[in-house]
């Protein structure tokens, strides 16, 4: 489903990927780990069109996303890919069904399907009694679930989650991974998670390790 092949980055003389191949198959949950500046968010940004390449390519549904610039590409990421990071950057002033709905209007969507769609997310994420409630009426580990429904909002072909669970405790940690896998068993829903917890990228489907901008393991 999304393939990348022979990505390589710089940042000024600094070469931060050094001929990335990777390939993610729909409904796949697949962990990237390494130690601080292996690469792992640089590539997740070039893979979600946050970030451009210098050298390679990248395919969804074989069409090439890294040829896409301007608004053409504004929309494509808005409809095919969802994001998911360690801070949450949910809107203070929204309750909890407005932030998971902005990005279904921005997509056009109308107004009441999307925000049915909101409240359906929210009840399956476990927040159903927190519809009105804004981010600082809720903990840390509700404001990720909301941050979840709304990467989820658009129906996403994936989701790229960076360091998703690092500003959550162990318990809530464990909880978001469980969540991952449940979407996945029931939408067949795609993951690439960025992450420094081993022990939780191991409960997806495989594990991708990567050192000094090179994968080293593909799992």
């Amino acid at each position: 489903m999304l393939t990348a092949t022979n990505i390589e980055k710089f940042y000024g003389k600094l070469h931060v990927l050094k001929g990335v191949d990777i390939s993610i198959a729909k409904g796949e949950i697949v962990s990237i780990v390494g130690s601080s500046g292996a690469g792992k968010s640089t590539l997740l940004h070039i893979l979600g069109t946050l970030d451009n390449a210098d050298k390679g390519q990248v395919l969804l549904h074989n069409q090439r996303i890294d040829r896409l610039y301007g608004k053409a590409l504004a929309k494509f990421r808005n409809k095919h890919i969802g994001f998911i990071f360690q801070f949450h950057h949910l809107l203070p002033e929204f309750t909890a069904l407005e932030n998971v709905a902005i990005p279904g209007w921005i997509a056009g969507r109308k107004k009441k399907e999307t925000e049915e769609r909101a409240r359906e997310l929210l009840d399956i994420l476990g927040l159903s009694e927190r519809l009105e409630n804004k981010p600082h009426q809720l903990s840390g580990g509700e404001q990720q679930r909301v941050a979840v429904a709304r990467a989820l909002i658009n129906n996403p072909d994936i989701v790229m989650a960076d360091e998703p669970t690092g500003n959550l405790d162990s318990a809530n940690g464990r909880e978001l991974h469980r969540l991952f896998n449940q979407l996945r068993d029931q939408f067949q829903q795609t993951f690439l998670i960025v992450t420094h917890n081993e022990e939780l990228a191991k409960t997806g489907d495989r594990v991708v390790q990567m050192k000094d901008g090179r994968i080293i393991h593909q799992g």
